[in-house]
């Protein structure tokens, strides 16, 4: 059974999905949609993402059931490396996880990663600066990155 809450934020509707085990989706755009039930992972996730939005919350301790390949599982761990208020690169990733050559594949397992804002998929731009693609659109990621930087610990 899939559990779900949909959670109204500054940047629009949020959808928080779970299993039994952890959060399975969050994100602006669900594949599928389902009742609106609640169990402890959802309520934990709507708790912190309510703090990370009014500017307290900076890390996250929230289960994740997320299926994925081997490499995409290993490119969102390299996204939980990046501190809240900092951005890198897709270049980055790649050298991090020892695969230079591998940034458009980091690109798209980023582009894959199911739990958007905990999983802050959103702190990866482009080599020159640029804002690049993002599941719940550009603007949206322009929004978290200028909330980071103003809630930021000096």
């Amino acid at each position: 059974m899939i559990y779900q809450h949909t959670m109204n934020t500054p940047i629009g509707e949020l959808f928080i999905q779970a299993s039994q085990r952890g959060l399975t989706y969050v994100g602006f755009k669900p594949i599928h949609l389902h009742s609106e039930q609640h169990n402890t992972h959802t309520q934990k996730a709507l708790q912190q993402l309510k703090e990370y939005f009014s500017g307290t919350r900076y890390e996250f301790d929230v289960e994740v059931d997320v299926h994925g390949t081997a490499f995409q599982k290993s490119v969102w761990e390299v996204l939980m490396m990046v501190p809240y208020g900092d951005t890198n690169t897709y270049s980055w990733m790649a050298n991090r996880l020892n695969n230079p050559k591998a940034v458009r594949a980091v690109g798209s397992a980023n582009g894959k990663n199911p739990i958007s804002i905990i999983v802050p998929c959103h702190r990866i731009i482009g080599a020159n600066g640029t804002l690049t693609g993002y599941a719940g659109g550009v603007e949206k990621k322009a929004w978290l990155l200028e909330h980071e930087q103003q809630n930021r610990k000096t």
